[in-house]
C-alpha cells in the first residue's frame, strides 16, 4: 500500500531526483514557463511554491536559503526582486498547470508549468512580418 507517501520519486535515485526538481525550478524562474510531464511538473510545483513564499519576504536568511536550492545566484536575484513582489498579494497558488495531451512515444502526460501571472509575450518580429505581410497582401489586391 501507498497510504502516507511524503512524495513521488519519479523512478530515480535520491540525488538525481534531487538535482532534476533544482534544475527544472532554475528554469521555470527563469523563462517563467516550462513544458514537462504531469508527474514531475506535480512534483516541481510543490518546491517551487515554497520558494516563492520564502522570497517574498527578503531577509538574508530566506535569500541563503533559496540559493541554496537554486543553481543560479541571477535566478535567486530575480526571484526575490522580479517574482515574488508580483505575488505580494496571493496567498500561495503561485503556478498553474496546463494539460497538453499525451506524448507520441510513451503515451507520458503534457503539461505545461508556468507561473500564474505569465502573460505571452508579442515578439516585435513576428508583428512587424505580419504587418508587412497584410502590407503585401493589399498591394496584391489593389493592382
Amino acid at each position: 500500500m501507498k497510504h502516507k507517501r511524503g512524495f513521488n520519486p519519479l523512478e530515480r535515485m535520491a540525488a538525481h531526483r534531487k538535482a532534476m526538481v533544482r534544475n527544472m525550478m532554475t528554469s521555470l524562474f527563469n523563462k517563467e514557463r516550462i513544458k514537462t510531464t504531469k508527474a514531475k511538473a506535480l512534483e516541481v510545483r510543490r518546491f517551487a511554491e515554497k520558494l516563492i513564499t520564502r522570497a517574498k519576504v527578503d531577509s538574508v536568511h530566506n535569500r541563503r536559503i533559496v540559493s541554496g536550492r537554486l543553481y543560479s545566484e541571477e535566478i535567486t536575484a530575480k526571484l526575490f526582486t522580479n517574482i515574488a513582489p508580483r505575488m505580494k498579494g496571493r496567498n500561495g497558488g503561485y503556478t498553474r498547470i496546463i494539460k497538453l495531451g499525451k506524448r507520441y512515444g510513451d503515451a507520458a502526460e503534457i503539461v505545461i508549468l508556468e507561473l500564474i501571472d505569465y502573460k505571452l509575450k508579442d515578439d516585435k518580429n513576428s508583428t512587424e512580418a505580419g504587418a508587412k505581410k497584410k502590407r503585401g497582401v493589399k498591394n496584391v489586391k489593389s493592382a
